[in-house]
């Protein structure tokens, strides 16, 4: 009797979807030990993003991260990173963590801080370029603000057309296996608009 009242449970069990999901995650819990050495490692170990300026992964910065986890009965947490120069944004960088996190780390991701001067699409930068009517018919040199402390000249073509871009190689922000983006500049400008008029005969 008491076999035959197992299997009717079990089969009311499994018949009911939600109580199957039930049965199935109380399972798998119990088979989950408490303190394996995965499950210790994902506690104690934490991400954490920082942002810096355009020009600090060029020529390299050195900060202090402070991390606020909440299971800390310390209190913030304060690491001295040093971000070397020529980093590529989305860079990680792995600190070992203190007591009573000692076993874990804190991985911190820098990316860009927002610049009011570029736009950043991965390792590359744009921005815009306003210049008079004389300039785009005869072209020329234009000196613009690049990525670090120095200043990069554009070559700007005889007759260039309003919202055309220049891309200048190898001006952009560092890139994760190598090398440099590029600077892409957006070129605009007022037309002269002469009016002659008419006079009467």
């Amino acid at each position: 009797v008491a076999r035959t009242q197992e299997l009717n449970t079990a089969h009311e069990v499994l018949s009911d979807a939600k109580r199957r999901r039930e049965y199935d995650r109380e399972i798998d819990e119990a088979k989950r030990p408490e303190n394996s050495p995965v499950a210790h490692k994902m506690d104690v170990s934490i991400s954490h993003d920082v942002l810096l300026r355009i020009e600090e992964f060029i020529r390299g910065t050195r900060l202090t991260v402070r991390v606020n986890d909440p299971a800390n009965p310390n209190g913030v947490e304060n690491y001295e990173l040093t971000v070397p120069e020529e980093t590529a944004p989305g860079t990680r960088f792995r600190i070992p963590r203190t007591a009573p996190f000692e076993n874990g780390f804190v991985t911190v991701r820098v990316k860009v801080r927002p610049d009011y001067r570029f736009k950043v699409r991965g390792s590359d930068l744009r921005c815009g370029l306003r210049i008079n009517a004389r300039r785009a018919a005869e072209g020329g040199i234009e000196s613009i603000p690049g990525a670090g402390v120095s200043r990069v000249s554009l070559a700007i073509p005889r007759g260039v057309s309003r919202g055309a871009v220049i891309r200048v190689p190898g001006e952009g922000l560092p890139k994760l296996r190598g090398g440099r983006g590029d600077l892409l500049v957006r070129i605009t400008y007022r037309l002269e608009v002469s009016i002659t008029r008419g006079g009467k005969r």
